[in-house]
């Protein structure tokens, strides 16, 4: 489901004379289907960088990522913004929205944006939002007021709205109390139950321990160079 081989990336500082920074080299990883992989490694390893890389953001220097068929590193914009649309999710630690569109559509989003009926969406969305702890008060509000906890919440369950074939995870139980941590560990074993790929970001031991079949430290890609 995501396979990587070879994969490189460089920053350049265009603002300091174009010096290059080499910031990772030779990354490979898989993530089959049914399976949780945790990236691992210190602050500035790069595993936000690999992250992006795989979502999209970041351009690659070199090597594959696959993700469900696509090769992210090779493929236009066109194909990857098709890529995200039913296929490859991400919950980022961040919730970007269009201001005074209101949580419950927030959520309900992805799932019409593939065609899904709209009275089921919305029931999707309800569900999730009343699992999260949300306060249905709060579902006709636009979650840009929301408190950071709240928002997260708001993102974990825009993120699990579609049954994505793969999915990224980037700290997804950060700053979230004991129960609505835990509801969110059980959302990922249901996506691996279904047989969704999860390759996340967990700095919670407790939680890479529970939902995470192996790990990856991005240390170990750190070319010499950098070092």
């Amino acid at each position: 489901m995501i396979e990587i081989e070879g994969l490189a990336k460089d920053f350049t500082l265009h603002h300091q004379g174009g010096a290059v920074i080499p910031v990772m080299a030779g990354a490979r990883l898989s993530v089959e289907a049914g399976e949780c992989v945790a990236l691992t490694g210190a602050s500035g390893a790069g595993k936000s960088t690999l992250m992006r890389m795989v979502y999209g953001n970041y351009l690659a220097r070199a090597g594959r990522i696959g993700v469900c068929g696509v090769d992210v590193a090779q493929a236009s914009p066109r194909d990857i913004l098709a890529l995200r649309r039913d296929r490859l999710g991400y919950v980022s630690q961040f919730l970007r929205v269009v201001p005074r569109v209101p949580t419950l559509e927030v959520v309900a989003e992805p799932l019409l944006a593939v065609g899904e009926d709209r009275d089921a969406a919305l029931a999707r969305a309800r569900d999730l939002l009343s699992r999260l702890n949300l306060p249905e008060a709060l579902w006709g509000l636009s979650p840009t007021t929301f408190s950071g906890g709240e928002q997260q919440r708001v993102n974990i369950a825009r993120g699990f709205a579609h049954p994505y074939p793969a999915v990224l995870l980037d700290e997804p139980t950060a700053s979230l109390d004991p129960a609505n941590r835990d509801v969110v560990l059980t959302l990922i074993e249901e996506a691996k139950a279904r047989g969704a790929a999860i390759l996340g970001i967990f700095h919670d031991a407790e939680a890479r321990a529970r939902v995470c079949d192996h790990e990856v430290d991005v240390g170990a890609f750190t070319p010499r160079t950098a070092a």
